[in-house]
Formats: C-alpha cells, structure tokens, sequence
C-alpha cells in the first residue's frame, strides 16, 4: 500500500488543476495516469465509493459527502464529424492507407454558431474485444437485473459496460449489448430524442419499477458512430490508456450527472404542481435553467413556485432530468423533460398497384431547397436540392429520356387512365419524360400534376404512356413546406406576391424548424452578400406604412424620446405618432391580458431567428425580433421599437397572444436610427467616453427635439440635430456642435497606470497557472480524445480537449448573457493583455495581439485558436467566473513527419482530414513556452471512424509528399 502523505500529495496536485472539485471517477482516472496506479482503499473508507473529494486551503485532501451524483461524462461533437476518438495503441510504424481523393461536393450551407454541439451515443465504451462470442445469457441477465435495483430509475446503455466491469470485475459481452432488447422480462432499452442526437436508455420492467426514463434534449442518427481503434497488428504500450471515451449528450456531460437522479423520500409534489411543472417543461424540449422556474412559474401561473422545490431538486426526478454542466456550481442545473412510452400501433395501408415510398426529410438541419410554387405559405411545393434528390431525379430523367425514346407502343388506354393514376408524359418543347399524376380525366384530354416538378397542366391523352415499375421506385420530389411565423397569414395577397418575387428560379437555403409531413421551415436567400431571411422579409409586408413615423428633411420634431445610443455612436428616437400611440395602446391591452390568463400556452418552445414575439423592457412588454440563436437556450434579440439589442434565454420570451397579432403585426418599427449631422468623426469610430457623454445627456430625457438635415437610404440612418430643449433650434445649440467643442473623440493613448500593470501582472499570471494546470497530466503516449478547430498545414494546428468541451459551450452562453446586458466603459487595452471580446455574434476569451491606431484590436482566441481583427469596443474585462475553466486551445504540430515548408497542396490536404474533425491525438513531445498558450505539442492524429480501417494522418501526409516529390 502506497504512503499515505504520498497519496495525499498526489491528489492534491490533480485537485490544484480541478479549482472547484471533481467527481470520484475523473479523480480515478487522473490518479492512475499521473501515477500508473489506483488510488488505494485507505483514509478511512472501505471504498472508493465513499470517497467524493474536495480540495481545502490547506491543500489536503478532504472528504465531502455531498457530490453523491457523479459519474463520467463527456462533451458532444460536432455535427459534421459525429463520432468520437477512440485509442487503444499507436503503432510504430508506417500504415499505409493509400492516396485519397478529395472532392468538394457540398453546397453553401447556412452558417451557425460556433459554440452549438450535437451529441451522440458511442458504443465502443468499455466492450468485450471478442464480437459474436458465446456467453452464460442466464449469469449476464441476473447481474443486469442486479445493476437495476441498485439504479431504478434507469441507467445510460452507454455506462453499462463500465459499471458492469467495476461490480463484477469482468467486461460485458458485446453480443449482450445486441440481446437487450429482447430482455423484456427484466429491462426495457429506449432510445430517447431531442433535436439532434440520441442516446439509449436501460430501465427495469414496469413489473420491477414504474419510474419514467430520462430523455436527453438531443437526437441523433445512427450513422457516423466511432468504434474502437482496430488491433491490424499493433502492439499497446504499456501504460498507455485514453480517457473514458462513453460520449454523451451535452445535458449528461458533466461528472455530477451521471446518471438519473433518484427521487427523493419521503417529500412529495402535489398532483397540481406536477401538472404545471410538465407543463412548462413541454414547452422548453431542449432543456430549462433550473434557476427560471421561479420567475416562469410566477409569471405563467400567477403564483409563487415553493421554495422547497429549488432547495431539493431530486423532487422533480420523476418529472425530469436533472443535469449539472457545471459541477463547481451545484445551483446551476438543467432541467429536460422525460420522455413518454408509448405503444406504437402498425398501421396497416391498403395495397396499391402503383406502391411509390415516402420522401425522406433530409437529416441535416438545413438544406438547399427549390421553391416550385407558392399560393399558399402554409403549403409552399418545393424540391429538396442534392445527392439523392435531385441528383437522382436527373439520372431518372435520362433513363426515362432513352427509354420511351425507343418505345413508341406504350401508350396508356383511356379505359385504363383513372383519377388518381401515376403514367409517364411527353413534354414536347422540353424534349423530356416526365412523371405525373392524373388529377382530372376529360373526353380527349387529361389535367395531371408533375409529381416531380409541382406544376399542373393539360395535355392530350396521346402523350401518355404506362410508367414501368422501375421508375417508381425514386419518391415524387415535388413536397410541400411551411413558412414559420407566416401560418396565420399564409394567404394575405402582399406577402404571396413578395414571397414568390424572392423565390422565383431561386436555390434557397431551408432551415428546418420542425419535422413532419409538412415541415416547418425558415428560408434563406444566401445569394447576396448578406443573407436574406425570407421568412422575415413576408413578414414586412403586413405593415401599414400610413403608422409610421413621418419624417421630412428642415422638418423640427418635438417631445423625442432617445431610447439608446449604440456604441458606434448610432442613436434611436420614438417620435409623437398614430402608429406609437396605436402601439402603446394595444401593448397595454396585453399587459392586463397576460395577467388575467393562468396558462402556459404563450411561452416561446420554438424560437428561430426572424420571429417577432414579447420581451421585458424596462419592467414592460416590448416587441422583439429574435436575430441569432446560440444554442437552445440563449438567443439575441432586438427590441424593435427601442433600437436595444440584448441577449436573453428563452424562457424569457413570450408569444403574441392571437388576439392581438394582426393589429400589433401591422405597426411599423416605432424606432427610429438616427445620427448627429456635422461630427468630425465618423459613425462606428465613436470613444467610449463619447458615448457615455451622449448617453448621459440625453437617455431618460422627455425635453429632446430634433431637426432632420438629410437621410441615408444606403446605411437606412437619418441625420439630424439633436437638442435638449424644446425652444431653441440653432445648430450652434445642438448637442452635435457640444461634442465637436470637446475632446471626447480623441482616440486613448496605449497607456497602463502602475496599478493597472500590477493589475494585469496578477492577471497573467493567474492565466499562467490556470493554463498550465491543463497539462499536468500531458505525458509521452498518452492518448486524448480532441476536435481540430484550426489547422494550417501539418506543421501548425489547433486542438481542443474533448473532455471539457461541454464546459466550454455552457460558459460561452453565459457570456454572452453577461457581456450583452453590460455597458462598455473606457478600458486600456495593451498588447499581452487578457479580455473578452466580442466576435461575431458570440464573445470569447482572447489574448490581445497589437491595437491599431484605427481603433481596431488584433486579438487571438485563447479556446478555438484563432486570429481576428475586432473593435475596441467590443472589448471587456474577462472576470473570474470566466477564467475558473482552462483555455481549451492546444497548439501542437504532426508528429512523424520532419519539419519543412509545407506547400499549399499538402497543406489542404492535410486540412481537408483534420480541420473541423474529432480525432485521437496521441502525444509525443510537449514543447513548453513562456506561457501557456506558447506551449507546443508534437502529436499524432488518428481518425477511427471508419469500419474497416484506422487512418493515421502521418501516413497519408508522408504518402502524399512522396508522391508529390516523385510527379515529373
């Protein structure tokens, strides 16, 4: 047995990289890696079980029995990759895989936050090398039976082969995986869903336990799974093991919520508080902070949430899953709702002669689209654009083409051409056959509708033929879809005729909002600089212009109210109108109705950007257009009448209640851009200080005025002169000419004071050791599970850790809720400095590179790796909170390969099997810097997501230069 100071020691050096504690099983595994041994049975307890640790001031190890609810978890991938990395060896030497042929054959797609990850089931995790061997089914099944007392509530299929391994010391067979769904008499095997992932669910029968199964927010296919490293030979190295590779949806990723939470004794909830905790529940299918219960409830019922229900969560186990994505933060949960089993019924259809399958929605959450016709926006045809559909179509066109063009004496009897019937047609002017349905049966004519193409027409019986059997065996391409937020106008005359001049001959981008024989869809005209949501767009059209706000150039408005000024120096104004006073009129009127209703049915379950629904502003509900979403969870939004953008979680939303939409629907934005005419400096160069001048004078004021000079149509901002009274309108008492007078547009010297170099002295080093306990467990063979976010060529790439990944996406969301609800105010930046910063639409934590004299700051994200070039007013401190979780960006170079000068054809090679991948990096060599973001890895790649083979990167690269350097 080990010393016990030595042991002692040990954990605390694995507790100083874990700053808010760690689950028992991540203990373990860092425990064994650092020190190739199991923790011992010691210090008071007879198992390891009972050993739950935390680390005190002193550095000791201490025991805290509070973290009972932990287990392995592991953040999802990315949804283009969808399979995890698996090793159990490297081998030595060289495995050649042959020269690839790389072929770009994906179209544009629509481009979506950085930080959203699918997660998927694995299960590779902890099986029996040996496939199809024969096992004691009666030893297996009581030893399952055994494992679902002990976990009733359910346990993750995933999880299995480990807890089976720890209980029983020996794996569990790979064909016991296959045989559990046909163990009904002691569990039931569920595959639970959500939007883009799946995981399988073990539970005892209802005969053993009437507990509900947890359901994961996410849902998956099926293809794309990782399977182990294959053996081909090689050898492990002794001592080398991966990190636990069970991959989860990113609700169960957090050690704290390994499996579901069992129901606490004896404390109960009421049938009527069931019943509206599901029902809010419902209505957030992707999850709900367990902190928004109290406000949502109060809010949607009109009475307060019992307290007890936030200070003991394990009450609502049985309604849901209780997932922690940050263990330092126990009061930080997620709730999702439980999935219901139900009995499916076989449908039983009526054989047809003419048998044509069902077309299949594609998988992927958006795809290019062809808008055929368009009466209807509740029933718009269209056809889905790609391999499999319209590729398909035009191969069945060329083999219909040649067919009937030899064949001349397949015509159609009119005794046999009924309502109802599929035959092919001969277009004349297009020199084509086509497949169509008959619709209307005349004396010499029929009226049919191309079942490929959505149009109808008449034609005459004599270009009709019998369509063989083989040509129906493609699924008519011509489907139907709806425009999400246009279903109560789907038949208004202006947005019909708006929407089919957007669409006409145009490939669009469909996202996919909901599934089903309709589905519901937002689409996108990705042909212009910046994307176009059509949906959106429609949407405008139901405005009547006469309710907007009159303005004239010379003209003076009085009683302005300035709502915000933006921090490019833009400003917005609400002026005296029909339109705002309809607008207030009508936002009341639904005030006094939200508190006169008790009912769930107006929270927001499916946002999507361009959506118009209700936030707060100022204690008052405001109208809001959702503009990005990050996640399911967290979304932008911009308050339309106001000119605010604010970043809000869903449950904060609320829908327009029918009775008010058209009216409210009809009223143009009551918000109006504005900017100060006859400023020296240009808009989007404004100062910090500057802003908060404006801010100060004029926010909040009901005295303001101001007079039109000229407008912008290109920029959409009207110039004006801005005064904060209401008699005096010469220029020269404008706030406009105020601001010239001073020197708040002077750009802030690159200056810090003694006390801020202190400051960020501390910072850095702070950062230091945050990043340098990353690595403590880094040694020559280890293996890890990571995802390229950047790759250069093989001399220079970036990887991120998959084991806090979930981590990651969780304190980016809360990011952006923090960083979006704070004011900037005047901060000195300086190169080396540590900030957040704001890049696109989401905020990362950044080391500044250089500031320009432009105002523009060169900064590298310390997560993902990547350079850019951002404002400096996008720029703010990076507080504690989010500096507690390591940067996740490990720059690191392929091992195997000798250092060169890599040339553009290796390096998109090279980019083409690594960049936006989830792989195995298997460590050579660790580089060390001044500081951690300087360190370099040396690492070989991996890929195992193929069936048949494992592809080491360093082959493939070393192949494709010998064959470069051998070319004439």
């Amino acid at each position: 047995m080990a010393d016990n100071d030595v042991v002692k020691n040990m954990l605390g050096v694995i507790l100083q990289a874990n700053h808010g504690g760690m689950s028992l099983s991540h203990l373990q595994r860092d425990y064994k890696e650092l020190t190739g041994e199991q923790i011992p049975h010691m210090m008071g307890h007879k198992h390891l079980d009972g050993m739950p640790v935390d680390r005190s001031h002193s550095g000791e190890v201490l025991i805290n029995n509070s973290a009972t609810h932990s287990m392995d978890y592991f953040a999802s991938g990315d949804r283009d990759t969808r399979h995890l990395a698996k090793v159990v060896a490297r081998q030595r030497g060289s495995k050649k895989t042959g020269r690839t042929q790389f072929v770009n054959t994906q179209m544009r797609v629509k481009p979506v936050a950085p930080l959203v990850f699918d997660a998927f089931f694995s299960q590779s995790e902890g099986l029996a090398s040996g496939k199809g061997e024969p096992y004691n089914a009666e030893q297996v099944q009581a030893h399952i039976k055994e494992i679902l007392v002990k976990y009733s509530n359910g346990i993750w299929v995933s999880k299995l082969p480990r807890i089976y391994r720890d209980l029983y010391k020996e794996d569990l067979p790979v064909e016991a995986i296959k045989d559990l769904e046909t163990w009904t008499h002691i569990c039931i095997v569920e595959k639970t869903y959500g939007s883009n992932a799946s995981e399988l669910l073990l539970y005892p029968t209802r005969a053993s336990s009437n507990t509900s199964s947890p359901l994961t927010s996410h849902n998956t296919t099926a293809s794309n799974t990782r399977k182990p490293l294959q053996s081909s030979g090689k050898k492990k190295p002794s001592g080398s093991s991966l990190s636990h590779s069970g991959s989860q949806s990113p609700q169960s990723s957090s050690s704290s919520s390994s499996s579901p939470i069992p129901p606490s004794s004896p404390a109960t909830l009421s049938s009527d508080l069931k019943k509206k905790l599901e029902e809010l529940l419902v209505k957030y299918p992707n999850g709900l902070w367990a902190h928004a219960l109290p406000k949502l409830f109060q809010d949607t019922y009109n009475t307060k949430l019992p307290g007890h229900v936030l200070e003991k969560l394990d009450l609502l186990s049985e309604l849901c899953i209780i997932d922690y994505p940050m263990p330092d933060n126990p009061k930080r949960a997620i709730l999702y709702k439980r999935s219901c089993r139900t009995q499916k019924k076989e449908v039983k259809r009526r054989p047809s002669v003419q048998e044509v399958s069902s077309l299949h929605i594609p998988k992927e959450e958006s795809s290019n689209v062809l808008v055929l016709e368009a009466t209807n926006t509740n029933q718009v045809m269209i056809r889905y654009i790609g391999e499999g559909y319209s590729q398909a179509l035009e191969s069945m066109d060329d083999e219909m083409r040649e067919f009937y063009g030899l064949e001349e004496s397949r015509q159609v009897s009119s005794s046999a051409l009924c309502i109802g019937k599929v035959v092919a047609v001969r277009v004349e002017d297009e020199d084509a056959i086509l497949r169509a349905q008959v619709s209307e049966v005349m004396s010499d004519e029929l009226k049919v509708k191309y079942v490929d193409h959505g149009f109808s027409a008449v034609i005459s019986k004599s270009k009709v033929f019998e369509l063989q059997e083989k040509f129906l065996k493609l699924p008519f391409q011509a489907t139907k879809c709806k425009l999400a937020g246009l279903e109560p106008f789907s038949q208004v005359p202006a947005v019909i005729s708006k929407f089919e001049t957007m669409t006409s001959g145009r490939i669009l981008l469909a996202e996919i909002l909901e599934r089903g024989p309709t589905p519901l869809v937002v689409l996108y005209d990705m042909s212009q600089d910046d994307d176009v949501n059509i949906n959106a767009v429609c949407m405008r059209e139901l405005q009547d212009k006469t309710l907007a706000c009159p303005l004239q150039v010379n003209s003076v408005y009085m009683n302005v109210i300035v709502t915000s000024v933006c921090s490019d120096g833009t400003i917005c104004c609400q002026l005296p109108s029909k339109g705002f006073a309809r607008m207030n009129e009508i936002l009341e009127k639904i005030e006094k109705y939200f508190h006169s209703q008790v009912t769930s049915e107006f929270l927001v379950s499916r946002p999507f950007c361009g959506k118009v629904c209700l936030a707060r502003f100022k204690g008052k509900w405001s109208r809001v257009e959702i503009t990005n979403l990050h996640g399911s969870r967290v979304l932008d939004i911009r308050f339309i009448d106001v000119g605010v953008q604010a970043s809000v979680e869903v449950f904060e939303l609320r829908e327009i209640p029918t009775t008010f939409l058209c009216d409210l629907m009809a009223i143009p934005p009551q918000g109006v851009k504005c900017c100060l005419a006859d400023l020296c400096v240009s808009v989007g160069c404004w100062t910090a200080d500057a802003v908060q001048w404006l801010r100060e004078k004029v926010v909040n004021t009901t005295d303001c005025s101001m007079k039109v000079t000229h407008v912008d149509e290109t920029k959409g901002c009207i110039y004006i002169h801005l005064f904060t009274s209401k008699t005096l309108h010469d220029p020269s008492r404008s706030l406009n000419h105020q601001m010239a007078q001073t020197d708040l547009f002077k750009q802030q010297p690159d200056v810090v004071l003694t006390s801020q170099r202190f400051l960020l002295l501390l910072v850095l080093v702070f950062a230091e050791i945050i990043g340098g306990l990353t690595h403590v467990f880094l040694h020559s063979g280890s293996n890890m599970d990571v995802f390229v976010s950047v790759a250069c060529h093989p001399g220079h790439f970036v990887l991120q850790p998959w084991r806090d990944t979930y981590k990651l996406v969780v304190m980016m969301e809360e990011m952006i809720l923090y960083y979006n609800k704070t004011e900037e105010k005047p901060l000195n930046i300086a190169k080396n400095q540590i900030h957040a910063a704001k890049v696109e639409n989401n905020w990362h934590r950044v080391l500044v590179k250089g500031v320009l004299t432009n105002g523009m700051v060169s900064v590298y994200e310390l997560d993902y790796g990547k350079h850019e070039l951002v404002s400096c007013t996008q720029i703010r401190p990076l507080i504690k909170e989010f500096r507690q979780l390591p940067f996740q960006g490990l720059t690191a170079q392929l091992a195997g390969m000798k250092p060169k000068q890599w040339s553009e054809e290796a390096s998109i090679v090279f980019r083409n099997h690594v960049e936006k991948k989830a792989l195995v990096a298997q460590l050579e060599a660790v580089e060390e810097g001044a500081n951690s973001w300087d360190r370099k890895l040396t690492v070989f790649l991996v890929d195992t997501s193929q069936e048949e083979k494992d592809v080491w990167v360093h082959d493939i690269m070393a192949e494709f230069v010998d064959e470069l350097s051998n070319e004439p």
